[in-house]
């Protein structure tokens, strides 16, 4: 088997999987609890909390947990929109952003009344600083950016970004960082408001985070016995949490490394497509986790092809990828409709080799010959 769609959801590490198997064997009373097995397991909870919050830098009461970074984008984006309405009713995001992000900015444009901007991108996918200057309003109170595009790769200036929305204290910004935290390198010490999802990263699906910075309210969309400082009622699953902390502290450890041994699988991968008939969207600067390119064939057709064959690729977004054959990232970055419709995505791990991509380039040229 060749897995080349690491974006979607990644294989869980080996190390996490022993983790959790051993806490559940030992550890499975509420954290909630006062009696002496609840509070072990909340010594656990707050343990890992610290743990996490000690490799984001921030303070462990500013880690809320969370089943994953869609419900930890929507409790940043309608929570704080929500909080804040009396501040204004003006919020910004791009056109480009995860559906948990574009369908959060709809619900509140659409059941609550905010006034929404969606920013243009340039050809890169990249949100520019004047585009944001120029549409923030005196009533402006979000602005919400992906760090890095989920189905080209494409890096916003997080940085600069966060040091503009600094002389607009009214503003808060949220990042989606879901693609870029453990993999590459961004300065998020100006951002409010951070969400991040554990299986992208070797870890566990339904499991996640948002970083809210403590001088800052959210409304929580979850009521109940108040946990995660009453921001998300729930029993807490306080095994999935240690071992979000476990899986962070591996892709710490081991971002730089496998940074350089990914990039150097998309940098094979481009010289591998030249000459063949296809056009590659993701731009020359941008994450080596993610590699999108157009073909003059049905894109669907051929990852089905190539999945017949034990390679698997995506068409472009899991989230969105069944609703739409076409990808509104690419038409906002000026592609054609016939290049955003047959679009794949090639998204890689450090478990794949530079043999693997071999394999692809040859399944891949027989297929459009074969389609001819």
């Amino acid at each position: 088997m060749i897995y080349f769609d690491n974006a979607a959801t990644t294989k869980l590490n080996k190390e996490v999987l022993k983790g959790f198997n051993d806490l559940n064997l030992k550890f499975f009373a509420n954290s909630a609890s006062t009696h002496k097995l609840g509070i072990e397991a909340y010594r656990l909870e707050e343990k890992a909390r610290s743990q996490i919050a000690s490799l984001l830098n921030c303070e462990p009461n500013e880690i809320i947990f969370t089943s994953g970074a869609t419900e930890a984008n929507n409790l940043a984006i309608k929570g704080s929109a929500l909080k804040y309405k009396n501040r204004g009713n003006h919020i910004i995001t791009s056109k480009v952003e995860h559906p948990s992000v574009l369908n959060a900015f709809k619900s509140l444009e659409e059941d609550f009344g905010f006034h929404v901007t969606y920013l243009d991108v340039n050809n890169d996918g990249i949100v520019e600083l004047e585009s944001l200057k120029n549409a923030i309003r005196n009533d402006t109170i979000l602005v919400s950016l992906m760090a890095v595009n989920n189905e080209v790769g494409s890096i916003n200036p997080i940085k600069d970004i966060g040091e503009l929305l600094r002389k607009y204290p009214k503003i808060l910004f949220h990042c989606d960082a879901t693609q870029a935290i453990g993999k590459i390198k961004i300065d998020y010490s100006n951002v409010d408001l951070l969400s991040m999802s554990s299986h992208k990263i070797h870890g566990f699906k339904g499991s996640g985070l948002l970083l809210k910075r403590k001088n800052i309210d959210l409304l929580p969309l979850l009521s109940g016995g108040g946990q995660e400082f009453n921001y998300r009622s729930g029993t807490n699953n306080y095994v999935y949490e240690v071992c979000l902390a476990k899986t962070l502290r591996i892709s710490f450890e081991e971002l730089e490394n496998n940074y350089n041994y990914v990039k150097h699988l998309n940098d094979y991968l481009r010289s591998k497509l030249e000459g063949l008939n296809v056009r590659i969207n993701s731009p020359k600067i941008s994450s080596p986790y993610i590699l999108s390119l157009s073909l003059d064939k049905k894109a669907s057709v051929v990852s089905e092809a190539l999945s017949l064959k034990d390679i698997y690729v995506s068409t472009k977004s899991a989230c969105s990828s069944k609703k739409s054959p076409t990808s509104y990232v690419l038409l906002a970055m000026g592609k054609s409709s016939q290049d955003a419709m047959n679009a794949i995505r090639i998204s890689f791990s450090n478990e794949n080799t530079k043999e693997e991509i071999d394999i692809f380039i040859k399944e891949l040229k027989e297929i459009l010959n074969t389609l001819k």
